[in-house]
């Protein structure tokens, strides 16, 4: 595997209204990206972010990730850590990419639960949205409300449906493996996390899945972009708006830190972490 990741120095600094920010492009040119990290109104940080682009088998591959921690930052960084390496690693990983994928997950998720057994925190978990690109073919994996939406011809497309206990699919898993879905503020799995799939949460593993759903698509010329962005960002802005915002800005670097400022100044409260893949077609 050769690593041709090319990342701009970061901008800003962690500070409430200044993101991190960077981009690269692919050695090929046919896609380049930008992504922005903002802590928000949180006290603290427990967004993570992971973009790469490497050869595998003589294919350019690209792999954008945002995982959102959860009682604590642990299981997010664990996650950027070790999911895209494994992966990388995984013997079917060109010739069979989704089942790559889920493998994965559930590898990245069992390796993280022995790690931390006898952790204290043991209510920590992550959610997931990872796109991953090879050749023309783009699989979308995601676990919890982070969220991956694509623009064709300006028109938003979801690429992920965000995983909630009251969503009826959900809630019926989790009550046909003995848990309960209840009204706390929010819909929660037991009156505790609001999201039913995620890495971690070893308390409610036996409810929480690590299992992704996977989306797949053909990138023709007229898929534009891709924004991949925690709940941050889609709690305030519309799968659409985001879409007519990013459009705006060729440079996905500065489109993707745009998008940011604006769930900020539209009065998010959570950490907000954006990624912004666009596509050139050979065009500069």
């Amino acid at each position: 595997m050769i690593v041709l990741n090319k990342v701009f120095s970061p901008k800003g600094t962690t500070k409430r209204c200044l993101p991190i920010t960077g981009g690269g492009m692919s050695e090929d040119g046919r896609f380049s990206y930008g992504y922005s990290s903002l802590r928000g109104k949180r006290a603290s940080m427990e967004d993570f972010y992971e973009t790469r682009i490497s050869k595998v088998d003589g294919q350019i591959v690209g792999l954008f990730g945002v995982f959102d921690g959860h009682g604590g930052a642990r299981v997010a960084d664990f996650v950027k850590q070790n999911l895209f390496e494994n992966l990388l690693k995984h013997p079917h990983f060109i010739d069979d990419t989704r089942r790559a994928l889920v493998d994965v997950y559930r590898q990245t998720d069992s390796d993280y639960l022995k790690s931390a057994e006898n952790h204290r925190h043991r209510d920590a978990g992550s959610t997931a949205s990872t796109a991953v690109l090879v050749g023309d073919r783009l699989l979308v994996a995601n676990l919890g409300d982070s969220r991956t939406i694509l623009c064709r011809g300006g028109e938003a497309i979801a690429l992920s449906v965000d995983h909630k206990p009251n969503r009826l699919d959900e809630r019926q898993r989790i009550e046909e493996a003995g848990g309960v879905v209840m009204w706390a503020g929010t819909w929660r799995v037991g009156g505790v996390l609001a999201v039913s799939r995620a890495f971690g949460d070893r308390l409610l593993k036996k409810y929480i899945s690590a299992v992704p759903e996977i989306q797949e698509e053909i990138v023709g010329e007229d898929v534009e972009f891709l924004i991949l962005a925690s709940d941050g960002l889609w709690d305030v802005v519309s799968n659409q708006d985001a879409v007519a915002f990013a459009k705006s800005f060729l440079d996905p670097e500065e489109a993707a830190r745009r998008l940011s400022e604006e769930a900020f100044s539209k009065g998010s409260a959570d950490n907000i972490t954006t990624i912004v893949v666009r596509f050139h077609y050979g065009k500069p």
